[in-house]
C-alpha cells in the first residue's frame, strides 16, 4: 500500500468529534495526484481481503485471550455498550453518502486496531500469529483509508471527514483492555460483511 496522504493522517490525529463532512472546492483537494490508475480496484481488492479475514482475526483473538473469553464470548465480547460508528447505508445510498461512511468506519477502526494492538504487545508479547494479523489488518486499513481519500477528493472534491474514535484504553486493568478488544473486534466482523456487501457494487468496472 502506498503512503497515507496527509489529510488522512491529520484525521487519524484529531481527538473524539462528532462526525461532519466539509464540501470544499475543486482546488482545495490536496490528494488529487497521489490517487493511483488502479485506485478502484484497488479498493475494491483491500475490502474484500478485510471481510475474509475478520472472522479469523477474531476467533484467534479470543483464543490468545484464554479464560473466560474463550467459553463466554457471547456475553464478555458483546458490543452493544461500546461505541462504534453507525453504518447506515445499504445499496439504494448515494455513493457519495456510501464513500463517507466507509472513511468513517475504517478511520475508526484504524485506531482501534492501534489500540489493541497495543494491548496484545503489552499483555500477549509471545502470541505472534495473532500480533502478526494485527498488524496486517492495519497495514490493509491504512491503505484502504488512503484511496478512500483519493476517491473521496478525486470524485467529490470532499478532503474532510471527522471521525469520532473509540474511548483508549489506557490505564485500564488487563481484564478490561482484553474485553474492549473482542467487543471491538466482534462488532467489526458484524459490520465488515455489510460494509463490503454495499460499497462493492459501487466499485465495480463501469
Amino acid at each position: 500500500t502506498g503512503v497515507v496522504p496527509f489529510v488522512a493522517l491529520l484525521l487519524l490525529q484529531r481527538p473524539p468529534v462528532a462526525g461532519r463532512v466539509l464540501l470544499v472546492t475543486g482546488s482545495g483537494c490536496p490528494s488529487h495526484g497521489l490517487c493511483r490508475s488502479n485506485v478502484q480496484e484497488q479498493t475494491r481488492r483491500q475490502v474484500a481481503v478485510l471481510n475474509a479475514t475478520a472472522q479469523e482475526l477474531y476467533s484467534l483473538y479470543l483464543k490468545c485471550q484464554g479464560e473466560p473469553f474463550s467459553s463466554e464470548a457471547d456475553k464478555l465480547c458483546n458490543p452493544a455498550g461500546i461505541f462504534f460508528p453507525a453504518f447506515r447505508i445499504n445499496r439504494t445510498s448515494e455513493r457519495k453518502e456510501v464513500m463517507v461512511a466507509m472513511y468513517k468506519l475504517f478511520a475508526f477502526l484504524n485506531t482501534s486496531l492501534g489500540n489493541i494492538t497495543r494491548d496484545q504487545e503489552e499483555l500477549n508479547p509471545m502470541a505472534k500469529e495473532l500480533l502478526e494479523r494485527l498488524h496486517n489488518t492495519t497495514k490493509t486499513t491504512r491503505g484502504l483509508i488512503s484511496n478512500l481519500t483519493c476517491l473521496l477528493c478525486k470524485n467529490y472534491n470532499i478532503f474532510q471527514v471527522d471521525v469520532r474514535y473509540g474511548v483508549s484504553s489506557k490505564g485500564k486493568s488487563a481484564f478490561k483492555k482484553k474485553q474492549q478488544g473482542c467487543q471491538v473486534l466482534r462488532k467489526y466482523v458484524q459490520v465488515i460483511g455489510q460494509a463490503a456487501r454495499v460499497l462493492l457494487p459501487h466499485l465495480s468496472p463501469s
